[in-house]
């Protein structure tokens, strides 16, 4: 197992080593992490490729309706008066933080940079090992070894969050009424659940189980949020910009020929398709200032979870302004995938409605790396661990709610994205 760097000293700059490891002897990423704190362990993983990491080298958190710019202009002076002596040169090598962001301005869950003492990344036949330190000098490097086994969650239970299921539809059918008033389009609605342990909660096991399980999505842990989400809000590397927007929702049922037919049923729903055309435009007219060539395709493709199918657009576009990964973030969030359409208003009906703080759920969540290249998703199918009780979860889904919305229906497609995380605090499968 590599030796970590000394403590950081924020007073201090960073110094930044990465080399290149041999990616066929590595083994898996997510069995790399040590047992630690859920806070201090980093992950962002999808098919085997990404980026573990650990231990906390610096990070700051910020608050309010500014914390996206406190937040870039922070990493801008962190990253620029680095020491770095990177042997690899690609995205995600060098100095990276991870990060988390309030959904909105004003929680207090705030949003937070945080950069690893430890960092081991994989793409395609590369590999990578960084250590960071604030200390004149970093620790001999050498290959990370493999940890020991998590421990599955104890006496897992569950209860409603800040709304019950009844009551929760019942905000769906007011807002479906708002809706049909002309006073918004589309607004999306998130309920949580309550989840409680014996003992701490081991991150790695839930990580490691949603990677086995959904290994199509970006399978993240930063700063105490755990999850695994489908959606892309932007990737922006070497100038080349991605987006992929979720929006429309069918429930599986297991059995791939009717699931098939479900496929084709949820790509010709007039309700889900003006639900996915609200949040594609937005994104489309977010990042347009900072794109030319862009990419919209027409029609969405289904994108097959196993527990859900959702309707799918991959937008893209070249990079003209040389904005950072971090500022496409901040003008892409909220989307109409996670808020609505108008944006004030449907974020307006979602204070009235809600009942709840969503924290980070629905906020941006990824990296970026010390040229600005980045991967932000946004924090759906997660959990957040409580820092004062990590024996205790909040778990959060959300439904995107259109004049065509059944209440009943939108609680079933909500309990179905609650599926990842409740299997994977509770389903008893083995792990490799």
């Amino acid at each position: 197992m590599t030796s970590l760097p000394a403590p950081a000293d924020v007073g201090a700059p960073l110094v930044v080593r990465t080399v290149p490891l041999a990616a066929d002897d590595l083994g898996a990423l997510l069995s790399l992490l040590p047992p630690a704190d859920a806070p201090e362990l980093f992950s962002w993983v999808r098919r085997g490729e990404g980026m573990v990491g650990w231990g906390r080298a610096l990070a700051h958190t910020a608050y309010g309706p500014e914390r996206f710019a406190e937040l870039r202009h922070w990493w801008a002076d962190t990253a620029s008066s680095a020491v770095v002596r990177n042997e690899v040169g690609s995205p995600g090598t060098g100095p990276v933080a991870f990060g988390s962001f309030a959904y909105a301005a004003g929680s207090p869950a705030g949003a937070t940079l945080v950069v690893p003492r430890v960092l081991v990344g994989r793409r395609g036949d590369r590999a990578w090992l960084t250590l960071v330190s604030t200390g004149p000098e970093l620790t001999a490097i050498g290959a990370p070894g493999v940890a020991p086994e998590p421990a599955p969650p104890q006496d897992v239970t569950f209860s409603d969050g800040a709304t019950s299921p009844t009551r929760w539809a019942g905000a769906v059918a007011r807002a479906v009424e708002l809706i049909t008033q002309d006073r918004l389009d589309k607004v999306v609605l998130a309920r949580d659940l309550e989840v409680r342990m014996s003992s701490p909660v081991d991150a790695r096991w839930v990580l490691r189980r949603l990677a086995e399980r959904y290994d199509n999505t970006w399978v993240f842990s930063v700063d105490g949020l755990l999850g695994a989400t489908p959606e892309m809000l932007v990737r922006s590397e070497k100038g080349l910009v991605t987006s992929r927007v979720l929006a429309g929702t069918i429930r599986r049922t297991g059995d791939d020929e009717h699931d098939l037919a479900l496929a084709g049923s949820l790509a010709r729903s007039s309700k889900d398709l003006e639900e996915h055309e609200y949040a594609v435009r937005s994104v489309a007219e977010a990042l347009g200032p900072h794109c030319s060539s862009m990419n919209v395709p027409e029609t969405p493709f289904v994108l097959h979870l196993p527990n859900v199918m959702h309707l799918a657009t991959d937008v893209t576009g070249v990079l003209v302004d040389g904005a950072s990964s971090l500022l496409l973030a901040e003008a892409l969030h909220p989307s109409a995938a996670v808020c609505g359409t108008p944006t004030a208003v449907a974020d307006e009906v979602i204070s009235e409605l809600e009942g709840m703080d969503r924290g980070r759920y629905a906020g941006p969540v990824g990296w970026i790396d010390g040229s600005g290249d980045g991967e932000w998703g946004i924090a759906l199918r997660c959990g957040w661990v409580d820092p004062e009780e990590p024996s205790r979860m909040r778990l959060f889904a959300g439904c995107g709610i259109v004049a065509g919305s059944d209440p009943e229906d939108e609680v079933a497609e909500s309990d179905a994205k609650l599926i990842p995380m409740r299997d994977a605090l509770t389903a008893p499968v083995a792990l490799s």
